[in-house]
């Protein structure tokens, strides 16, 4: 769907897309704005001692827009699902699933997280090897990158209470708090050597 449309069906009256494809395509807007100082980087003489790493990047940023993508959807599939199921009248044997799309639920943003720090720790490596004039752009994806974990945060925390094993809970809850720590020092650095011009 166009960016419009897609604006349209999250501000209606309706249950998806919602929090979680928001966060997917804010992570994947980081990684194409990424990708996007590459683009400006690759071929520059001034650069050539970073080419090798700077394609890679590109490949990996190719991968990242990708997979967010594809979890965003994910995650809208899997709320929709629980939103169904839990809709159903008590007895009804399809309610059984309920407790499988409720632990997708939170998998998927906690994926989604994982992703997106990846996508942060590869640009921390294009500081200081792609287009100096770039450095707002670099420091805006890591801003997007860092919000889609944040964001994740949420859609993490909202389904724990939801799932009957305490000690997935609590390594859920370890697992996406440790996210966010480290989204969090890494978004500073990136900001702090765009600041300074690296």
């Amino acid at each position: 769907m166009t960016l419009a449309h897609f604006l349209a069906c999250t501000a209606a009256k309706q249950p998806t897309p919602g929090g979680g494809a928001i966060a997917g395509a804010c992570g994947a807007l980081a990684a194409a704005l990424g990708q996007m100082t590459v683009s400006y980087s690759l071929g520059k003489k001034s650069l050539a001692q970073h080419q090798e790493l700077l394609s890679d990047a590109d490949k990996r940023l190719t991968r990242a827009r990708a997979m967010l993508l594809e979890l965003a959807n994910e995650d809208a599939a899997a709320y929709a699902m629980v939103n169904e199921l839990s809709r159903l009248p008590e007895g009804d044997p399809r309610r059984e699933q309920l407790s499988l799309a409720t632990l997708a639920s939170a998998q998927i943003p906690l994926a989604l997280a994982a992703c997106s720090l990846d996508v942060l720790r590869l640009l921390s490596t294009l500081c200081g090897t792609t287009n100096p004039h770039l450095r707002s752009d670099l420091a805006i994806a890591a801003v997007l990158a860092d919000a889609t974990v944040k964001a994740s945060r949420w859609n993490v925390v909202i389904n724990l209470p939801s799932l009957s094993d305490a000690a997935r809970r609590t390594a859920m809850q370890e697992q996406i708090d440790g996210f966010v720590r480290t989204s969090a020092a890494l978004t500073h650095d990136i900001e702090s050597r765009c600041r300074e011009g690296w």
